[in-house]
This record gives structure tokens, C-alpha cells and sequence, in this order.
């Protein structure tokens, strides 16, 4: 009976110890059904000050160290707005899915970075990114709409969506926090 117990504990705490660090960022994600789409919301909260935070998201090509983007490729910069190629696989289940588009950024420093897909393989695709300082650290806040045109039914897409995002967000807020520190008197 000791040996269960003991058994017992060690999975509650080594599982403890696993959702503290994997939410270490304060990662939240939450994925909605509106209408036929799914709207995707998440952030996270590093301890990185807002320039160097700004500069890790409009490092745009720096995207393909995340799980499941293959390519993020500038094709133009004209102003305030970027046009991207990216590729995204995904694994639902039994199916393998490639996602190909082009999405114009349009960025305004420091504060908020909006998107749109131009073309490419989901039916829509538009969304945002909002920085929010906060003391020593950065807020990242993620809100997007997507629908695909797909064949899986919508809530195991969505079940998907929600583990996959998530996952890439930790990954995303442990890279922003390797990020190349940025004097914020440079940002001016």
C-alpha cells in the first residue's frame, strides 16, 4: 500500500511540475466556434521589455524555428506592410495537412501587428497581435478568425487547433525570451 502511494505522489507531483513549467509564460489559449469559423485567442507574458518583444514578432522569417511552420519566406516591405510566403503541416489525426498563404502584416511599432491572408489555402484567415507593457515584462496577446476548407469535421479541427497553438505559443514564449534584448531608446 506504501508503494502505491508513493507511486501515487510521484505522478502528482512530477505532473505538477510539468503544467507549472509548461505555463511558466502564463499561456492562455481558448478556441471558439463563431459562425462557420474558429476564433482563436492566446497570449502569453514574457519578461522582455516591449522593443525586444516587437522586434521577435516582425522577425517574421525567425517563424520557421516554431513546431510546424516549414517556411516564412518576405516577398515584399513596402511602409508598414509585409507580405509573407508561409507553409504550415499539421497532423489531424490520420491526416497530414500542408497550409499554404501569403499574409500582408501591417505593422504598427511597438503596439499591435494586424494580418490578413491574401491568398492561399484556408478560406479565411485574419487576425492580430497586441503587445501590452507591463513593469519588467511583455505581454503577447493573439486573436485571430480562421475557417479551412476541409473534410474533418470542425471540432476535431478545432480540438487540434487548440493543442497545437498552445504548444506552438510556449515554444514561441521561450524563443522570445532567448530574443536579442533591444534598448528601448532605440525603439523611440
Amino acid at each position: 500500500m506504501n508503494l502505491l502511494i508513493f507511486f501515487a505522489a510521484t505522478i502528482f507531483f512530477t505532473s505538477s511540475l510539468a503544467q507549472e513549467n509548461a505555463n511558466s509564460y502564463d499561456v492562455q489559449v481558448t478556441v471558439n466556434h463563431l459562425g462557420g469559423r474558429l476564433q482563436i485567442s492566446a497570449s502569453y507574458t514574457v519578461p522582455i521589455n516591449i522593443c525586444s518583444a516587437y522586434t521577435f514578432l516582425t522577425d517574421y522569417e525567425a517563424s520557421k524555428n516554431i513546431p510546424g511552420i516549414i517556411e516564412a519566406k518576405i516577398i515584399s516591405r513596402i511602409g508598414n506592410k509585409v507580405r509573407i510566403n508561409r507553409v504550415i503541416e499539421e497532423e489531424i489525426l490520420f491526416f497530414h495537412v500542408e497550409l499554404k498563404s501569403m499574409i500582408e502584416y501591417t505593422e504598427t511599432p511597438y503596439q499591435l501587428i494586424s494580418f490578413e491572408q491574401i491568398s492561399g489555402d484556408a478560406k479565411f484567415y485574419k487576425g492580430t497581435w497586441r503587445l501590452v507593457s507591463e513593469k519588467d515584462k511583455t505581454a503577447f496577446k493573439y486573436d485571430s478568425l480562421v475557417e479551412f476548407d476541409s473534410l474533418v469535421p470542425s471540432f476535431v479541427i478545432s480540438y487540434f487547433i487548440k493543442n497545437n497553438i498552445r504548444s506552438r505559443i510556449e515554444v514561441m514564449a521561450k524563443h522570445a525570451t532567448q530574443h536579442k534584448t533591444v534598448d528601448i531608446a532605440k525603439c523611440k
